[in-house]
């Protein structure tokens, strides 16, 4: 489907990769891995075509269509929610007007037997069927399933998008690529917007989509449970494994081992030859054997050692001033926006020197609470800041928050004060920003750089209380495990909003869950929580059926009113896309039964008495059909099944 040949790409005399080779082929789920620089968001926007190889072919046939999610991208301001969504459907939405423009002109017609007629008749069947196949009744169906399954409540969807934050605006482009039903599916960290309940569900979306899937992702759960093959970006080569991620990282590591074995053996072959042929160079006796043994020596393949990426962030937090015991406290904390409750008489204590996990749904107050803590939001209720303590905030929107028209070292340069200021340049290059890297403007970092960048701010002044939302969010695997040992070293108190478990686990000895109104603490580490909670692990926390809530008293009779319409529209959904897909079944049988007598007149002695190529036309088309049916079933097998469980929820 795609295929990449020879592919150089060059900067300033600088090879990002060179003669990078790989074929994406129909279904492949591939996951596309390496450090943060190495080049991973260039290949894809070379594979869009955003980018041009300085050397190379990119090959993609015409009829493959690419559906790509950029780490940053823009969203229109001027529509709502599912209108905005809707526009993933222009070419159906093209064919309906079409259709709809020449059954006007057929009304207004009346030469039935002319050939013009005929022919629009023909016109207007192709079309018709087209739009059926390809789910044109069913458009925004389709569309708030997808919306639902990436976290939007119905509420959200006639609101404008100029409304939402950056992360969720993402999720509504997500939801356009994944409706447009592209042949190969370019995803660049699509989980960094995303909560735990939706990452399940665009797991179980992807395993079930008909195209080919190019993913990266540092999220190493999503790209096991996704991806059948790997690709590693590494100084400059690309390296393919026909396996997913763990498996990957242990056959990478066994064959350095190899390489490494073989080469110190052909070393030593190498040695031995020589000191074998200097010993016996000028012995008439011995020149037939130190003749053959430089022969040898020509014929041999040097052996060479892939080069290892060795680079890495220096991270190590300035020693914590001492503080008073209790760093933080909060004593019925709520926090109301308008008619929405986030949380009501939220409690929390946190001593000096703690390390505690905010963990729950996206939306469900861990942002807020962490602002809250820094001082950014109002809120009702009381909250103490400890004696002497001193606050380092790292907030998931560094690319907002940061000044896009200052260079990396400008942004540094405005808050470093006293003798710090010599040694700006030295911080800069333990985080990996070195030599012209310190003159990119902001505007250009990758999200990664951005929170690289933020993370040396943190640097600056000596914090005892490190306020951490999803600082792990564009950081490669050996980032994130530098990250987590500098927090697990640091002597001060440490607040980590996240949803990595992985991340987590061994570092935190309290959780605080936000659920449903609610901010509960649990004691130990998430591992501790996870099995206290009797969960396998994170996700089954977000996904877990809404039993507990039928278990709270007082549920008002309007919340059950509301609850009774809502499974009563989904009910009404589910009947339409059951319809639908009887009706898709029956098309296939019908198309399958013409294949069959095809096949039948193909197969017997007379053959064809057609012209073999409008025979054989026909035949394709109906292949061709057949084959857009049983995605078109897939994919209303999958939607029908999501439907469903949301239903199960309201039960």
């Amino acid at each position: 489907m795609v295929s990449l040949n020879q592919i150089t790409v060059t900067f300033g005399g600088f090879d990002l990769f060179r003669d990078v080779n790989f074929m994406v082929n129909p279904r492949e789920r591939i996951g596309l891995v390496g450090k943060n620089g190495a080049g991973k968001s260039t290949l894809l926007r070379l594979i869009v075509g955003e980018m041009v190889p300085t050397s190379g072919v990119i090959g993609i046939p015409k009829d493959v269509k690419i559906g790509y999610l950029p780490q940053q991208m823009e969203v229109a301001n001027n529509r709502n929610v599912l209108d905005e969504t809707m526009q993933a459907f222009s070419e159906t939405l093209d064919l309906a007007k079409e259709i709809e423009n020449i059954t006007k002109e057929l009304g207004h017609r009346t030469d039935y037997e002319s050939e013009s007629y005929i022919a629009l008749i023909n016109k207007l069947t192709e079309k018709s069927d087209r739009f059926n196949i390809i789910g044109g009744n069913n458009l925004e169906a389709q569309a708030e399933v997808t919306l639902l399954g990436l976290g939007f409540k119905r509420t959200d969807f006639v609101r404008p998008t100029k409304e939402f934050s950056g992360g969720w605006r993402m999720r509504i482009e997500l939801a356009k690529i994944l409706l447009s039903r592209p042949d190969v599916l370019l995803l660049d960290e699509p989980t960094n917007h995303l909560d735990i309940e939706s990452i399940q569900w665009l797991e179980d979306y992807l395993k079930v989509f008909t195209g080919a899937v190019v993913l990266i992702s540092h999220d190493r759960a999503f790209l096991d449970n996704i991806t059948e093959r790997t690709i590693e970006l590494s100084l400059g080569k690309a390296y393919d494994y026909r396996v997913a991620y763990s498996k990957y990282v242990q056959l990478r590591q066994e064959r350095r081992e190899q390489q490494s074995s073989a080469y110190r053996n052909q070393q030593k072959q190498i040695e031995d030859t020589m000191d074998f042929v200097e010993r016996f160079r000028y012995k008439a006796s011995k020149s037939n054997q130190v003749q053959s043994r430089l022969k040898q020596l020509d014929k041999l393949d040097i052996i060479e050692v892939d080069d290892e990426d060795m680079s890495a962030l220096h991270i190590t937090f300035p020693p914590a001033p001492r503080s008073g015991q209790v760093a933080v406290k909060a004593d019925s904390v709520t926090k109301i926006y308008g008619d929405h409750t986030v949380f009501s008489d939220a409690n929390i204590v946190i001593e000096r020197g703690e390390k505690v996990a905010f963990v729950g749904r996206n939306g469900e107050g861990k942002t807020t609470m962490s602002r809250i803590i820094v001082g950014n939001l109002d809120y009702k209720g009381n909250l103490t800041i400890g004696h002497n303590v001193s606050i380092g905030y790292f907030a998931q929107n560094q690319d907002e928050i940061m000044d896009p028209t200052q260079t990396v070292l400008e942004t540094i340069d405005r808050v470093a004060t006293g003798a710090i200021r010599t040694k700006i340049r030295d911080i800069l290059g333990a985080f990996l920003f070195r030599g012209d890297d310190v003159d990119k403007k902001v505007s250009v970092l990758s999200g990664g750089e951005c929170n690289r960048l933020a993370m040396v701010k943190l640097m600056l002044q000596p914090y005892n209380l490190l306020v951490l939302d999803e600082p792990t969010n564009h950081l490669d695997m050996r980032s994130k495990d530098i990250l987590k040992n500098a927090i697990q070293k640091f002597d001060g108190t440490v607040i980590v909003v996240s949803h990595d478990r992985e991340f987590l686990s061994n570092l935190v000895s309290k959780v605080y869950e936000f659920r449903d109104g609610n901010v509960k603490e649990h004691l130990g580490g998430v591992s501790e929580f996870l099995q206290k909670r009797k969960l396998e692990n994170l996700k089954s926390l977000e996904t877990r059926k809404e039993s507990d809530r039928q278990q709270r008293n007082d549920k008002s009779s309007t919340d059950n009113k509301q609850q009774w319409l809502e499974r009563k529209e989904i009910d009404k959904q589910i009947r339409k896309m059951e319809t639908k897909t009887e009706e898709v079944e029956a098309a296939i049988h019908k198309i399958e039964k013409r294949i069959e007598a095809m096949d039948a007149i193909l197969s017997s002695p007379e053959g064809t008495t057609e012209a073999d190529s409008d025979f054989f036309s026909r035949y394709n088309d109906l292949k061709a059909q057949v084959s857009k049916l049983m995605e078109e079933w897939e994919r209303l097998s999958l939607e029908i099944d999501l439907v469903k469980e949301k239903r199960k929820v309201l039960e």
